[in-house]
């Protein structure tokens, strides 16, 4: 069989069709799970059923004469690898959903070769999808050694830090910067809605689209105040941001949209201590606020000059 006459064949075909040295498979067949994914507007806030095929090749063993549960790779490698997925991030597309599952399936010394057809089942009449093949070779050389070694936790854990429109207006703003580009933390400001009047929507996700917007409106307006603030939105931006002294305005809707666990509510304190838990912040400094609520996520308040901003967590 050519690769032409295979393209719509089950992944076991493929395997068979594409492997000059056979090898024993075990496979996962029409797994569905009703998810949120998807780039468009219309998918998000949308639960939908899509359709795993995994076909995993495997080395060659003796469990089938031996009847040594121990010695085969279980099925559970491949549900448990989909679930994992799934619980850890929202995603966009097919093709990244179906990547992090072949690499999780290929984390066993063991596995060989995968093949992963994923599919939606909801967004036409049809069923529109993905397939992929993935195999050891293509995978980073996991670290070993013999010894135990120390894990450096190379992770930044920024100071998060709330400012209120009070701040963000005053003539202490520029103070306020200055005392907070000189610490040795790297920092993610969070600013709250801007002044003016928030458009009112009838239902709750275009509601919460618009509340998000205003947010990152008055990000770009800090950002038009001082050159040093840069509006950031994604994780993997604020990470490089984090490792390179960059001064992070946050601009909370893709991060927010995206989340497995979004946060309960938007009001600008407790979104500000969600995404300190999401970054495992060493501490939340709040500029701005009287009244402090009651959270196991606020580390630390918040002095009342921006001479005092020099705490330790």
């Amino acid at each position: 069989m050519d690769d032409t006459a295979i393209a719509f064949e089950s992944p076991t075909a493929r395997s068979l069709a594409t492997s000059k040295d056979p090898l024993d498979r075990i496979s996962v067949r029409d797994y569905e799970r009703e998810v949120e994914i998807g780039a468009f507007q219309s998918e998000r806030g949308v639960q939908q059923r899509i359709r795993f095929n995994v076909v995993l090749e495997v080395s060659r063993h003796n469990a089938a004469q031996d009847d040594d549960v121990d010695k085969v790779i279980s099925y559970d490698t491949i549900t448990e690898a989909i679930e994992l997925q799934l619980s850890t991030e929202r995603i966009n597309l097919l093709e990244t959903l179906a990547e992090r599952v072949a690499e999780r399936v290929l984390e066993d010394p063991r596995a060989v070769r995968v093949f992963v057809r994923i599919e939606k089942l909801d967004r036409i009449p049809g069923t529109l999808g993905v397939e992929i093949v993935r195999s050891q070779k293509d995978m980073a050389a996991p670290l070993r050694s013999v010894d135990p070694v120390e894990v450096v936790d190379a992770t930044p854990h920024p100071r998060v830090v709330f400012m209120a429109n009070s701040v963000l207006h005053s003539a202490e703003l520029p103070a306020w910067l200055d005392a907070i580009a000189e610490q040795d933390v790297p920092a993610i400001i969070c600013v709250e809605r801007g002044d003016l009047a928030v458009p009112q929507a009838d239902i709750a996700m275009p509601q919460r689209r618009i509340d998000l917007l205003a947010m990152e409106q008055n990000a770009w307006v800090l950002a038009g105040k001082d050159k040093r603030c840069v509006v950031v939105d994604s994780r993997t931006e604020l990470d490089w941001a984090m490792k390179h002294g960059q001064l992070s305005v946050w601009a909370p809707s893709r991060i927010v949209l995206d989340a497995v666990e979004p946060p309960e509510t938007l009001a600008p304190v407790e979104l500000a201590m969600w995404l300190a838990g999401e970054f495992s912040a060493c501490e939340l400094v709040l500029i701005g606020v009287g009244e402090i609520p009651e959270s196991k996520t606020i580390l630390v308040s918040a002095p009342r000059s921006a001479a005092q901003l020099n705490v330790k967590g």
